[in-house]
């Protein structure tokens, strides 16, 4: 599916909830999903910087697609990290590299984080594109 498609899909379903606090829970029941980190590569190099909780991501490319794995000791973190890795993962490198994140205004997500958290957000999709960078130029 095209990471548009599964934008739209995100904001369609966070349209549904009226207050915050029901978006928060969609999130933490989200972050119950991600794809988890082996614990062989939760290691330092795999940990997102600027975060304010732990946030390990790890990315592999298989058959021309990139695939991402996450984990994070923080449940909101780990439900923000799970809506990424559901845009982004088993996906064409350079899809992500030119993909735009404005789901997330969309749905008010970055005006409802803290300064340190949204710091931590945008941290996240750096580090999906760094992946996609590398993995570009890769064969």
């Amino acid at each position: 599916m095209k990471i548009s498609n599964i934008q739209n899909e995100i904001v369609e379903e966070f349209v549904i909830f009226d207050a915050w606090m029901d978006k928060y829970e969609y999130l933490i029941e989200l972050g119950k999903s991600v794809p988890k980190i082996s614990e062989e590569n939760k290691k330092e190099e795999n940990i997102i910087k600027g975060c304010q909780s732990k946030v390990w991501l790890h990315a592999e490319k298989q058959d021309g697609l990139v695939r991402f794995y996450a984990d994070s000791d923080a449940i909101i973190t780990k439900g923000i990290i799970s809506l990424l890795i559901r845009i982004f993962s088993n996906q064409k490198p350079e899809d992500i590299i030119n993909a735009n994140t404005n789901f997330i205004d969309k749905i008010g997500l970055r005006q409802h984080l803290s300064p340190n958290r949204a710091n931590g957000l945008n941290n996240m999709i750096k580090k999906i594109k760094f992946y996609a960078i590398a993995f570009s130029k890769s064969n």
